[in-house]
């Protein structure tokens, strides 16, 4: 049997953006061709998808890294470069993703969920893109973007219609071999099962999964004996069967043990006091203890049947409403939160702008060029880069840097671009004033 593996780390990067190609027409009798460079592709995406064929995620314990393919580069007469493929990364149905500071970021619940893991970086546009009637022939490009990078956390919840949730010893595996075809290691000790078992129970016409969770011991609620890697698998279960032990090596009478998986239950998850559920004693052919209620032999088989007919009975309600709850409940889309501006102070003194369309802007094949630098200064004016560096308390000689390009800060140049400005906006008003 392979290992089951509930909690692992993952690191994501989208495939990398082609670059944009310098190029111009050349043919016989054209003497002076435009320019013809192609944009490069998009990266591609990282994916995490839930699929019911994934039982855990011991595909990420040795090998962490998924990565997107990058996309081609652009190249003369206009030929864009291919888009890199989408990586499609299964996982477990119940995993949740979190960030590193332990933020939810998905639930993927069910087959098919997924989630936007790594976006790619966009394809950079060839010099054909910045042909303007002042800019007739640049000789520059976009490189391509990096695609995101990132490490998540994702973490296992079983999905299951009924977990039973009982000390250890108290029959919990020998009870689901009864039941199911499952066939998880059984033993008289404790602490026989260290992972979930699963199994598919047919009862009529019904079928309904139950999950044998690791017995619990008092304290799990703040983790001891692991019990918060083993409370975490009860949150996804539609029913809770809080199975009591009546034999010999029972520590505690089934009243005192029913009081203890409560509270540890509550203390995880409040909200999984109101989770319905079942009590019922085990053991019964060897039994030490009084109890009222419910009670089985898992081993004999005696009054296993009623048992199952009444978890059939509970998992059907609680379907049903699930069902009805899911038909109401509208679909809430959340719009993408817009590139900001973004002006820091670097330890070294220097001015960090962050921001994806700053860091585009000057993502130029050649940045020694008179035009390519005139480029980047009118992209980044009308971002509002100068302006928010301004604000920020920028001086003159200051240094700047956005991503690998930095530059000297000039309060004359930015007089000159606010004055060439004004000017151009006069001489519009001018015509629109003869007009």
């Amino acid at each position: 049997m392979g290992e089951f593996v509930d909690e692992a780390s993952v690191c994501v990067r989208g495939g990398d953006g082609g670059a944009g190609a310098v190029s111009f027409r050349r043919e016989p009798y054209v003497p002076r061709g435009g320019p013809d460079g192609g944009d490069g592709g998009d990266g591609g995406d990282v994916w995490l998808v839930a699929d019911r064929n994934t039982a855990s995620l011991l595909a990420f314990k040795d090998h962490p890294h998924r990565i997107a393919a990058s996309g081609g580069h652009g190249s003369g007469q206009r030929k864009h470069g291919r888009r890199g493929e989408d990586l499609l990364v299964p996982v477990p149905e119940g995993t949740v993703v979190r960030d590193r500071d332990g933020t939810v970021l998905a639930d993927l619940l069910r087959h098919g969920d997924r989630w936007l893991a790594a976006r790619g970086g966009r394809g950079g546009r060839g010099n054909a893109a910045f042909a303007t009637n002042r800019r007739r022939a640049p000789r520059f490009a976009e490189q391509g973007e990096r695609g995101e990078e990132r490490w998540l956390r994702l973490e296992l919840r079983l999905v299951a219609d009924v977990g039973i949730v009982g000390f250890p010893n108290a029959g919990k595996s020998t009870l689901i071999s009864r039941i199911s075809a499952a066939r998880p290691k059984i033993a008289d000790y404790p602490f026989t099962t260290l992972v979930p078992n699963l199994g598919v129970v047919r009862w009529g016409d019904a079928e309904f999964v139950v999950a044998d969770i690791p017995g619990l011991v008092q304290g799990a609620a703040e983790g001891r004996g692991l019990g918060h890697r083993f409370l975490r698998h009860v949150q996804r279960c539609r029913v809770l069967l809080y199975l009591l032990d009546l034999g010999p090596t029972a520590e505690r009478p089934p009243a005192e043990q029913l009081q203890v998986l409560r509270d540890e239950v509550r203390r995880f998850d409040p909200r999984l006091a109101e989770r319905p559920h079942l009590v019922a004693a085990n053991k019964k052919d060897v039994a030490v203890h009084p109890f009222d209620g419910m009670s089985i032999s898992a081993v004999t088989g005696d009054g296993v049947a009623e048992l199952v007919a009444r978890l059939a009975e509970m998992v059907a309600e609680r379907r049903s409403a699930e069902a009805e709850l899911e038909q109401h409940t509208p679909v809430v889309l959340r719009p993408e939160p817009e590139d900001d501006i973004r002006v820091s102070r670097a330890p070294d003194a220097a001015w960090l702008v962050e921001g994806r369309s700053a860091l585009r802007a000057v993502a130029l094949s050649d940045v020694t060029l008179p035009e390519a630098v005139e480029y980047i200064q009118h992209r980044l004016a009308s971002l509002g880069v100068e302006r928010a560096l301004e604000k920020a308390g920028v001086r003159e000689g200051d240094t700047v840097r956005i991503g690998d390009f930095e530059f000297e800060w000039r309060q004359e140049r930015r007089r000159e671009d606010d004055r060439r400005d004004g000017n151009r906006r006069s001489s519009r008003h001018e015509s629109r004033g003869r007009r």
